[in-house]
């Protein structure tokens, strides 16, 4: 990632003659994000959705139960279905999923930035499902010198199905490690006032280009089964607090500016109101024009260049919606690296 960085040497000194080539006292920075297939054919759909729906945080039901129905029924259908949606989105000229594109432009915008703090900070970054993966970028940045690793999963709101397991993989790798680095992990920035504005800035910005105005402005979040925050998972209530402060710094009413979950899977209750059913009814109600928001999206992905801007695009003007727009995620935007390099160089205080 750093191959513009000035290069200096920094092979520990001193060790005698006959000692293996050693190298120390550089800092990782390890963007962390949810992950892409290969390819959107049946197999390579079939193997990220298997490791995928098999991570114990994502789907916490036994595995005598879940995997039987996964490799049977699920993994036959979903992979087909799965890769026509992600078609529909795909980045041709790289061959890769946007998810791909986007966090690897992000890690490169923060290596430019980051390198006019230090130039011992090294940028890398990986997915938990899928490729480029967790564990090689860790043993990477280890073998360029890096003896502390910041962890930055890039999820603005904590839950255990997003940051925990991104966490997880990683300490998988630690583990094996004979020497293992020195480990920080970015906690959540949902409260953080840089986060909130830069949300609304994003918002103001994409409704300027607009000869119309929304009625509602819906900020919808990626759902988990209403059961996770009975267990304790923070992730509802950060994501209210979070609606809440974008809301206040956009000023508006909470009719005005409503929050939503999406991507509900399975037939269990999950965290409401539902976004679908939202757009469904407020089209219904007379509503004619709308953004829809996804905040706890760092960079555009299926769930929202496919299932937002098109899914529930097509269930409000199917229902009576006139305008509708979708304001992309912050993506590698200033707004969007202006809060990523506050969350990494807040967290990297003491290192350099």
């Amino acid at each position: 990632m750093n191959e513009h960085v000035p290069q200096r040497s920094f092979l520990s000194p001193a060790l005698p003659a006959d000692h293996p080539a050693v190298s120390s006292g550089r800092i990782g920075v390890l963007l962390l994000n949810l992950g892409t297939p290969d390819a959107t054919d049946y197999w390579s759909m079939r193997r990220y959705l298997s490791e995928f729906l098999s991570d114990k945080r994502v789907i916490d039901w036994p595995a005598a139960l879940w995997q039987p129905i996964l490799q049977g029924i699920i993994l036959t259908v979903r992979p087909g279905r799965k890769g026509k949606d992600y078609d529909t989105i795909w980045n041709k000229e790289r061959n890769e999923g946007p998810l791909l594109t986007l966090t690897r432009e992000m890690a490169e915008a923060l290596a430019d930035d980051i390198v006019q703090v230090s130039d011992r900070v090294l940028v890398d970054f990986a997915m938990r499902y899928g490729n480029p993966a967790t564990g090689p970028a860790i043993e990477r940045l280890q073998k360029a010198g890096c003896d502390r690793i910041l962890l930055v999963p890039l999820y603005p709101q904590y839950s255990a199905a997003t940051t925990g397991t991104a966490a997880d993989q990683a300490f998988r790798t630690l583990m094996k490690m004979e020497w293992q680095p020195a480990v920080r992990v970015a906690p959540p920035w949902h409260d953080d006032p840089v986060y909130a504005d830069a949300i609304a800035g994003s918002i103001k910005d994409h409704l300027a280009t607009l000869d119309w105005e929304p009625e509602v402005i819906l900020l919808s979040w990626h759902g988990v089964p209403k059961r996770y925050l009975l267990k304790g998972d923070p992730y509802h209530c950060q994501c209210a607090k979070s609606s809440r402060l974008i809301r206040t710094a956009l000023k508006m009413t909470p009719e005005q500016c409503r929050y939503t979950f999406q991507s509900r899977f399975g037939p269990e209750e999950w965290l409401k109101p539902y976004t679908d059913e939202t757009v469904e009814m407020l089209a219904k109600s007379g509503v004619k024009r709308m953004a829809i928001v996804a905040p706890g999206f760092a960079a555009d992905c299926l769930e929202t260049l496919e299932e937002l801007d098109g899914e529930n695009r097509h269930i409000f003007e199917e229902h009576g919606g006139e305008k509708f727009t979708y304001v992309p995620a912050l993506n590698a935007s200033r707004r969007g690296m202006d809060v990523i390099g506050h969350v990494v160089r807040r967290e990297l205080m003491g290192w350099i």
